[in-house]
């Protein structure tokens, strides 16, 4: 019989601990400590209570803990001596019947791992749903983390056997992430649609109008039907568009409207979740709504944007633009790498270009925007936390620069007679690195940089880089700006060399609404988990829509280091199930 949290709470402390039996590997001093905390308000707050314990335990413990775990089809596994739950593990994840080549390389990586690191390796062999991922999953994993600092291996080990326990909770209690799992399913049965070219090699791209990208669109809209949703479309620009239509009101006033949604296009090679987690959480909870037979006081409008990325054309946020009277005519001639004008895959595409200006929503109809998005960075899964609030999202200014020096030859110059450009870039990187980290959360990055016609033998007479600079207001990233360039114009001038400097994008930033933001901490700490506020360093279609109404943001964590534009990209269905339960405390805590 499945324990409850009542049971567990009221509960002496020998049969507390002996309901927590074998969540973490020989080493029941975890659940041990977390139990001091008690009463425990949901399944959540046990389990960010066992990976607090583990976070703030000595090394030495964590260590010991790490080196309690059975090697992945080791010596344990064929002598039978597993523990009942990592036996039941390796035995979903199909260790107990691997060939002879898998078996020997499963070996091979072992002691290799354990050679380089002295621990074994730790992979929740369940996998993000909890089902099980396959062989060829967890030896490419394997593979991949041998690669690792040995710090960010014990770090991710760890992080590992806190995702083995949460799923080693939900068996003891009896709780299965229903609508986390069907947030999953969704998403998997998205990613079946790619550009050609990727799609042969298994790779994720989805571009603007692209036969792929209408598959995605048609998915979408089916799948929202399904839902419930009581008007379906795709606009003028390719956005899916849902409304779930308010209760009655009475003397017939009209509803306002909360509007939510992310992108489905993706960038080249990406991942699944990136703007598509924030489209198929709130069908999810209109989904659970409509089966309950449950209206909200307020229409709610899902927007699927059809573009964000720009990958396609030299022009993001097609999607959200258009919503706000943001599309700019002259895009419609841009060609793609085929030749192909915008405007011509628009007619392609059946969708009439003449029509978009009359997308555009206006501010007093609507109560806001409210966007999830899984947060593409490593903060939330270093800090073993599900979920976070965004407080700002970062404004932004990009330029394209270039240093003009004196090329010549690499032997006979000596080296206080040079103007070498490319050096005075790579003083300037290192600059923008230290004043950056000054703030805290201001970013600079120096991503391109090239020395045309360098040769091996010659000093850099040219060199062309960009700097990307982000802060979460505009005065904190016009400062930081400010400090770049002057620091520049001084290596400059001390070099003897020239510099150009060209702004090619300013984004402002983006504060979150103060009211929806603390609807969304109300929604995480109904749930039983800390708060966690954080800027988002990347764009998102809330930064659009933050021009005509108020916004505000919910991330979730992401797997494998929080990396996203990636294959790597993941997350897991307890993380997205708490999605949806805060999405759907925010909207029935809300008029």
């Amino acid at each position: 019989m499945p324990i409850t949290l009542d049971q567990l709470n009221a509960a002496s402390a020998a049969d507390a601990l002996a309901m927590l039996d074998g969540l973490y590997e020989h080493s029941p001093w975890v659940a041990e400590r977390a139990l001091a905390q008690r009463p425990f308000r949901s399944l959540p707050h046990l389990k960010q209570a066992l990976a607090d314990v583990l976070a703030q335990a000595t090394r030495a413990d964590q260590l010991r803990l790490i080196c309690a775990h059975p090697e992945l089809a080791g010596k344990a596994m064929v002598s039978k001596s597993l523990t009942a739950e990592s036996s039941n593990e390796q035995g979903k994840a199909g260790l107990t019947d691997c060939t002879p080549e898998e078996f020997a390389r499963l070996q091979q990586l072992n002691r290799d791992y354990n050679a380089k690191f002295g621990f074994p390796f730790i992979l929740a062999v369940r996998g993000p749903q909890g089902l099980g991922l396959n062989k060829q999953e967890i030896i490419a994993t394997f593979a991949r983390r041998l690669d690792g600092h040995p710090d960010f291996e014990r770090a991710e080990c760890l992080r590992h056997i806190n995702r083995i326990a949460e799923i080693r909770l939900g068996d003891k209690f009896g709780v299965v992430p229903a609508l986390g799992n069907l947030v999953w399913d969704w998403q998997e049965a998205l990613a079946q649609y790619s550009d050609p070219g990727y799609a042969e090699q298994g790779q994720l791209t989805v571009t603007y109008l692209t036969d792929a990208h209408r598959a995605c669109a048609r998915f979408i809209a089916g799948t929202m039907q399904t839902c419930g949703f009581d008007e379906v479309n795709i606009d003028a620009v390719g956005n899916v568009v849902a409304r779930y239509k308010a209760a009655p009101l009475p003397h017939a006033r009209a509803a306002r409207t909360l509007m939510t949604g992310s992108h489905y296009d993706t960038v080249r090679n990406g991942g699944k979740y990136d703007g598509r987690l924030g489209i198929f959480v709130p069908m999810a909870c209109v989904r659970e709504l409509h089966s309950q037979g449950k209206r909200l006081p307020f229409d709610l409008e899902v927007v699927a944007f059809a573009e964000e990325e720009g990958q396609r054309y030299k022009a993001t946020f097609l999607g959200s633009g258009a919503l706000i009277g943001d599309f700019k005519p002259e895009w419609l001639e841009q060609r793609d790498a085929d030749g192909i004008s915008m405007r011509e895959a628009m007619v392609h595409a059946g969708l009439n270009p003449q029509d978009i200006p009359a997308l555009k929503r206006q501010s007093a109809d609507y109560m806001g925007f409210v966007e999830v998005h899984i947060e593409q960075g490593p903060v939330l899964n270093e800090l073993n936390l599900a979920l976070g609030i965004v407080s700002s999202i970062n404004g932004s200014v990009r330029l394209a620069c270039e240093v003009l020096g004196t090329a010549c030859h690499a032997g006979t110059t000596p080296m206080d007679r040079r103007a070498d450009a490319a050096l005075a870039v790579c003083e300037l990187a290192l600059y923008a690195e230290k004043r950056a980290r000054q703030d805290g959360d201001s970013v600079a990055t120096v991503g391109q940089l090239n020395v045309p016609n360098g040769s091996v033998n010659v000093v850099p007479g040219r060199c062309l880089f960009s700097l990307d600079m982000r802060a979460p207001s505009n005065a904190q990233r016009d400062a930081l700006a400010a400090d770049i360039l002057a620091e520049l114009k001084r290596i400059c001038e001390r070099r003897g060399v020239q510099h150009r400097v060209q702004e090619t994008m300013r984004a402002a930033a983006a504060p979150s609404d103060a009211l929806w933001q603390a609807r969304w901490e109300a929604a995480v700490q109904a749930l039983g988990v800390p708060l966690h506020r954080m800027p988002s360093g990347a764009g998102h279609d809330a930064m659009k829509l933050h021009e005509i109404m108020p916004q505000a943001m919910l991330f979730v964590r992401g797997q494998n280091s929080g990396i996203s534009h990636n294959p790597l990209e993941s997350s897991n269905s307890d993380d997205m199930q708490l999605a949806v339960e805060a999405f759907m405390h925010l909207l029935t805590n809300c008029q």
